[in-house]
């Protein structure tokens, strides 16, 4: 068996563009729009859409919907501000959707 060489990697499920590393993980127990979602502390090859106010289920955040930088396929959000000081954790970070993101190199 050939073994793997680099790093375990997230792509698009759309057309597989790369977006994050499986090591960057902080977290799998968060709900996106469509079911589960990973918290991420880097994402790489999107693009941030505008920032907006949104009610989500642990309270009040600033977040901007995260796209695939190559298909344009939403992929989940960045926390840009937390309103409650026990979410502050959360900003700079990335909620990327299980059902759009696929394993490669594992």
């Amino acid at each position: 068996m050939a073994e793997l060489i680099g790093p375990r990697l997230y792509c698009c499920s759309n057309c597989r563009n790369q977006v994050s590393l499986h090591d960057d993980i902080i977290s799998k127990a968060f709900h996106g729009r469509n079911g589960r979602a990973f918290l991420f502390s880097h994402a790489m090859n999107i693009v941030t859409g505008p920032k907006e106010d949104r009610h989500l289920l642990t309270g009040l955040h600033t977040v901007a919907d995260v796209y695939c930088g190559d298909c344009r396929e939403v992929l989940g959000w960045k926390y840009e501000r937390a309103y409650e000081a026990s979410q502050r954790y959360k900003e700079g970070k990335f909620i990327l959707e299980k059902s759009k993101i696929v394993k490669d190199n594992w």
